[in-house]
This record gives structure tokens, C-alpha cells and sequence, in this order.
């Protein structure tokens, strides 16, 4: 019977033991694992501002409405790019060539005139300005090989679930549209399979501190300069 009640004893104290590893190690486990999926899931908001920011280039300062628009846009479209050679010296400033504009207008006129005699006076022989065409996708993500375009819609560690995308114009007080847009992503989605309750503290807290409960870029309430909440 002693023997008995020792084995019962051992075992409890085994189980104390395990919950109070679990108890130390378990959150120090899922802050780890939180930490590890939200850098992808910054990098993806990341990787959709810049698609947004780019789009908005060609696109009178608007922002993509949906992912179809926004993907469609990176993988088939063309964004200008100025190929800059030679700089603009104090003595050029000196003669009035004190823009980039003013250095191609003496240029364009000599390719017009076949006069180059201003051009080599003002020391612009060497200057040029030349705006080329190229594929969206190898502009804003230039130098990521096969970048995949298509998952730019996605939350990472939350399969097939999209990220939230919206936006809004306002009109400023001189009555001139301002563009905005957020792509946001809650806890609850790709904190998925995580320690529930470390997930409903994470909701509760952000509740408390009137905070968007997930990550999040950009705002349709306030223009923030397309900020992340977790810049």
C-alpha cells in the first residue's frame, strides 16, 4: 500500500512538475512563434505598400481597390524609369541651368537644330535625361527573382485566407481628393493553431489600448503616409 501511495506521489509531483515548466516555457514558446509569422507578415504588408505606392505613380495618385487590380497591375503593366547621367555643376547653376529641365531644353533644341554649340558651351555634352519603360514587377521588386506576384493577397500561416484590403477619398478642405488605403490581418488568422488563450490576451490588450487587434498598413481614417502599426 506504501508502495502504492509513493507511485501516486511520484506522479504528482511529475504533473507539478511539467505544469510548471509549461507555465514558464509556454509563453515564452508562443512569443517566439508569434514573432517568427508576424516578420512575414510584415514583409508582406510591406511587399503590397509598395505595390500600392507604385500603382499610384501611374495611376493619379489612386490606389489599387482589390488584389485583382493591384496583382494585374504588377504582373502586366510598365512604369517609367529616368536614366540620369551627369550632375548639374555650381558654374552651370551659375548660367541659369539650374534645373534638370532647363539642362534638356538647351539639349532637345541642338537634336533639333543639329546646333550643338550651346550644349558644349554650357558643358552638357555628357548630360542626359531619358525616361525608359519597364515591367512593373521589375521595378518595385527588383532583384527578388521570381518574386511570386500572386501571393501578395495572401496572410501568411493562414492558407487560402486574403488579407483585408480597402480604400477611400476624401476631400481636404480645399477640396482636393486625398487617396487612402489599408491592408490589415487579425491575430486570429495567422495566429492560427497557436496557444488560444495567449491569442484572446493578445485581442483583449489591443481592445484596451483602442489598437487595431493584428497588424496592419495604411489607414481609410487618417492619412499616415501609408505607416505599418508596427513601425
Amino acid at each position: 500500500m506504501k508502495s502504492v501511495i509513493n507511485i501516486i506521489l511520484a506522479a504528482c509531483a511529475v504533473v507539478l512538475v511539467y505544469m510548471a515548466y509549461r507555465s514558464i516555457m509556454g509563453p515564452i514558446e508562443f512569443e517566439e512563434a508569434k514573432n517568427y509569422r508576424e516578420a512575414q507578415v510584415i514583409q508582406r504588408l510591406k511587399d503590397i505598400r509598395s505595390a500600392q505606392e507604385a500603382y499610384r505613380v501611374v495611376n493619379n495618385g489612386k490606389y489599387a481597390g482589390s488584389f485583382d487590380e493591384l496583382i494585374s497591375f504588377v504582373k502586366n503593366e510598365k512604369m517609367p524609369m529616368v536614366i540620369k547621367e551627369g550632375t548639374l555643376s555650381d558654374e552651370q547653376f551659375e548660367k541659369g541651368i539650374n534645373t534638370d529641365a532647363k539642362a534638356m531644353a538647351v539639349i532637345n533644341k541642338a537634336k533639333k537644330t543639329n546646333d550643338w554649340r550651346k550644349v558644349k558651351e554650357l558643358g552638357l555634352e555628357n548630360f542626359r535625361r531619358d525616361t525608359t519603360w519597364i515591367n512593373a514587377v521589375d521595378t518595385i521588386f527588383k532583384g527578388r527573382v521570381n518574386f511570386a506576384v500572386d501571393s501578395l493577397r495572401y496572410v501568411p500561416f493562414a492558407g487560402n485566407t486574403q488579407f483585408s484590403l480597402d480604400t477611400v477619398t476624401q476631400i481636404s478642405k480645399s477640396g482636393a481628393p486625398i487617396y487612402l488605403f489599408e491592408v490589415k490581418a487579425p491575430y486570429d488568422v495567422y495566429l492560427q493553431g497557436l496557444d488560444r488563450q495567449e491569442v484572446i490576451n493578445l485581442n483583449d490588450e489591443a481592445g484596451k489600448m483602442n489598437k487595431y487587434a493584428g497588424l496592419q498598413v495604411g489607414s481609410i481614417e487618417v492619412a499616415n503616409n501609408n505607416a505599418g502599426n508596427w513601425e
